[in-house]
């Protein structure tokens, strides 16, 4: 059986080959791409399984690239970049990257972090039972989520955070917690990303964060789903 097909998008033709050539012995199945344009229309073509999307692109950068994916798309994304500041991390992962690293890396660390961002996403899609609250549904399997009978769109990240918190009812959520639980790694200095994400749950889901009805926040410590299930 083939391996999961990575699209690799970014502009370096050294970084590719290394990158393509130690991906394919680790089982991948590698697609190229040497600007943003091309990302986009490769990832429309070939449907990969994850994206590596380089943010110093030609044509578009990888911001530009990912906010257009997610207009259509929650194929998991791990943005690549040569900045290290901590605002374009934060850029990258409230657009809806699913992790982000930072040039230099290790071929190995990348590949652990392509693994558990997959890794992740079949957890999910094993998940059978839906969890089930008062005006709330949230089918895992299904990546669905209805309110009061309507029908909800959120993000891969906006999802995933839903379910870490309704998974756990009743039990007092911290940031850290979260960034380890839905990103699988950890992202010292932006724990404000989710309450980034938190604040589009609450808007997306109708939610006053003053009289809650699904997410209450813990001052000092992070955040709780107090609905209970049925």
């Amino acid at each position: 059986m083939p391996g999961p097909r990575i699209l690799l998008a970014d502009d370096e033709r050294e970084l590719r080959d290394m990158l393509t050539a130690y991906l394919q012995a680790e089982g991948f199945e590698v697609i190229e791409a040497t600007d943003g344009r091309a990302a986009l229309e490769a990832a429309r073509r070939e449907e990969p399984d994850l994206i590596l999307l380089d943010v110093g692109m030609p044509e578009m950068d990888g911001f530009e690239v990912l906010g257009e994916l997610r207009r259509r798309s929650s194929v998991p994304v791990i943005m690549l970049t040569a900045r290290a500041e901590e605002v374009d991390r934060v850029v990258g992962l409230t657009v809806g990257a699913d992790d982000y690293v930072t040039k230099p890396f290790s071929p190995r660390e990348l590949v652990a972090r392509i693994k558990a961002v997959l890794r992740r996403g079949r957890m999910a899609a094993e998940e059978d039972r839906p969890l089930r609250f008062p005006g709330l549904t949230i089918d895992i399997a299904a990546h669905e989520v209805v309110k009061d009978g309507e029908p909800v769109e959120l993000t891969t990240l906006e999802f995933d955070l839903l379910v870490a918190l309704a998974s756990s009812p009743g039990r007092v959520l911290s940031r850290d917690h979260l960034m380890e639980r839905v990103w699988g790694w950890d992202f010292v200095g932006v724990d404000r990303v989710v309450d980034v994400h938190i604040s589009n749950l609450r808007r997306i889901l109708d939610d006053d964060p003053s009289d809650p009805r699904y997410i209450a926040t813990v001052r000092g410590v992070g955040y709780k789903f107090i609905a209970e299930p049925l």
